[in-house]
């Protein structure tokens, strides 16, 4: 027991400490060729910090680990949401004043529907990983275009900062993305084989362990970068990448994962982990996107996603207690 918790906590490490190191770079070469700022915050920046559940989901998939797969990613969407956002609108209230996050706030609700009606049948088959994979596809052509656009947008000029303020040269910033996703990959396989090790020593379920200790751990640069951001009153970034996060995790982390072995869905992630995350969704969509104004997030809500967050763990945990 002692080695799979070892390989689990130092993965986690290796794996949060080389996905940011991976994203500054990315980001930086961007700028580097020229990209616009809006455009290396919606892709670069909000996709980018979903590496670590990326790697982690299509390797658990490879092996056979269905439960890690989509605990990971429907889990760090609860995540995302229930206890970043929750956390960053705690430390400073959040407002949305960029219209592209306003845009993707309703966007990612609908990705949650349609990712919901694709696994009610129990299964996700490699014709569901094409659609997700697809509408990713179709996401990504959109973002491209509203990054591209000389519409002056506050998520940009918050991008455009931070970029500034961590600013290093070509050959570096290429050397961290392709160093980065190297110790992303390593890390993800020390972290999946300690994740499988501990649920069978503790006999729990692969899925219980995936939506739980690794959910936590995969949605940990996001934690860092939006509450980071939060305290610098940057608040799209701190909403963006939580928003661009959770939609390359329900299509892309998905779809690949989906894509690699097709899946039986248990009835546990249908009649409770889906149903949760599409509220936690839906929640966000209501209180941020702001019907009458810019959207905001603050401390009262802020506190009810978080007591939100906690009540499901618990309910996790018991269950675990109790079976």
């Amino acid at each position: 027991m002692l080695y799979p918790v070892l390989a689990l906590i130092f993965g986690l490490v290796l794996l949060v400490w080389s996905a940011d190191r991976f994203v500054e770079g990315s980001a930086s070469a961007a700028r580097h060729f020229g990209m616009p700022s809006l455009l290396i915050g919606m892709v670069i920046v909000g996709f980018g910090t979903s590496a670590p559940e990326m790697t982690v989901s299509a390797l658990s998939s490879l092996q056979g680990n269905s439960g890690i797969a989509l605990g990971n990613a429907y889990g760090s969407n609860i995540t995302n949401i229930a206890l970043i956002l929750g956390v960053s609108a705690l430390i400073n209230p959040i407002t949305v004043h960029s219209m592209v996050l306003r845009k993707e706030l309703p966007i990612l609700t609908a990705v949650t529907a349609l990712a919901a009606t694709l696994l009610y049948d129990g299964t996700l088959s490699r014709m569901d990983a094409l659609i997700l994979m697809g509408v990713f596809a179709l996401l990504m052509a959109w973002s491209i275009r509203e990054g591209l656009s000389k519409k002056p947008d506050p998520l940009a000029d918050e991008v455009e900062k931070e970029l500034s303020a961590h600013a290093m040269p070509l050959k570096r910033a290429v050397f961290w993305v392709v160093a980065g996703l190297g110790l992303l990959i390593v890390s993800s396989r020390l972290l999946v084989w300690g994740a499988v090790k501990i649920a069978v020593s503790l006999g729990v379920s692969d899925l219980i362990i995936g939506l739980t200790i690794v959910a936590v751990g995969t949605s940990l640069p996001e934690l860092a970068s939006s509450v980071i951001a939060a305290r610098k009153g940057e608040h799209d970034i701190a909403l963006g990448n939580v928003l661009g996060s959770n939609m390359f995790n329900t299509l892309a982390v998905v779809g690949i994962a989906g894509l690699i072995r097709p899946m039986e869905i248990t009835p546990d992630i249908l009649r409770r982990d889906v149903p949760i995350m599409a509220f936690f969704t839906l929640s966000l969509f209501i209180i941020g996107y702001g019907f009458k104004g810019a959207g905001r997030i603050n401390r009262y809500e802020a506190s009810a996603l978080l007591l939100g967050f906690v009540g499901y763990t618990a309910y996790l945990v018991t269950t675990v207690v109790a079976g």
